[in-house]
């Protein structure tokens, strides 16, 4: 069994926070790791309100809280991961945007780290062929909220290896994640079934079979989602939603992962969710009120 002690995490977001906050939790000293200032001072905040949310609720004890904060080291300088063991990328859901991450990580860690990519969809095997160690390689797709979630997907790409494996099912255990194997397809498990559904909730919107609100209390209700489509949709970021369906069309070529026009619309109205306030909801408000 692989022995790390160090954990880089690339991306200061809700995922890359969420990833970071339960590594230190578990033990590890982690880097993290942002271009941006105000994003890893934003995910610094979000880790230390989540963890105070656990300890109001008796998770763990005010000490642990403390002590997993002091192992976590914020950065923007990305040699700094050359210390990790592994380092698992959590940048924005843009396959151009991965591979330069990791062709710039390759160039500053040593060739013993693994390395990992926390996609939602985009393929393992076409990421780890711009790295210089495509065998030390794997997909680790955790779920949102990471801190509550108890799932990661792990996902092998063409080439990597049996030590690398092992090294990831160990690694989740640790956090106490349930993990289930999917193959390198477009969206692996969760959204290749969940964003579809989505998808089909706003093209319900679109073509007037039912309003936002109505739409999300039939799921609820009708269905015992713990949440509706729509309120699910804003919560994960609408662009997030469009990329995905845009790599399950892509990769698939089947006409029934073609976008919503009206999702593709909100996008480009930079009315992505609740990240920002506003989506199928606004937010602006003590009460989401829909939008449309």
């Amino acid at each position: 069994m692989t022995d790390l002690k160090t954990i880089g995490v690339i991306g200061a977001g809700q995922m890359g926070n969420g990833i970071a906050h339960v590594s230190a939790l578990a033990g590890y000293n982690v880097v993290l790791s942002d271009i941006s200032e105000d994003a890893l001072a934003n995910g610094m905040q979000a880790i230390e309100r989540n963890m105070a949310r656990q300890v109001s609720r008796g998770q763990f004890e005010p000490d642990a809280m403390t002590a997993a904060i002091a192992r976590i080291k914020p950065t923007t300088v990305l040699k700094d991961h050359e210390a990790a063991d592994l380092v698992i990328e959590a940048a924005t859901e843009r396959r151009e945007v991965k591979e330069q991450i990791f062709k710039s990580l390759c160039e500053n860690v040593p060739a013993s780290t693994f390395l990992a990519t926390n996609t939602s969809s985009i393929s393992i095997t076409r990421l780890a062929s711009v790295t210089d160690r495509p065998e030390r390689f794997i997909g680790l797709h955790f779920m949102n909220p990471v801190p509550l979630m108890k799932l990661v997907e792990v996902i092998r790409g063409l080439a990597t290896d049996q030590q690398t494996y092992d090294m990831a099912i160990g690694f989740a255990e640790r956090l106490e994640k349930t993990t289930t194997n999917a193959e390198d397809y477009p969206a692996f498990i969760v959204n290749r079934i969940l964003v579809p559904m989505i998808n089909e909730a706003v093209y319900a919107l679109y073509e007037g079979v039912g309003t936002v609100e109505s739409i999300d209390t039939a799921m609820r209700l009708g269905a015992n989602h713990p949440m509706g489509p729509l309120t699910l949709a804003d919560f994960i970021g609408l662009d997030t939603c469009l990329s995905i369906m845009q790599v399950l069309h892509d990769g698939l070529a089947d006409t029934k992962y073609r976008p919503c026009p009206l999702l593709v619309k909100y996008v480009e109205a930079g009315w992505v969710g609740k990240k920002v306030g506003k989506g199928f909801y606004d937010y602006s408000g003590d009460v989401p009120v829909p939008t449309r």
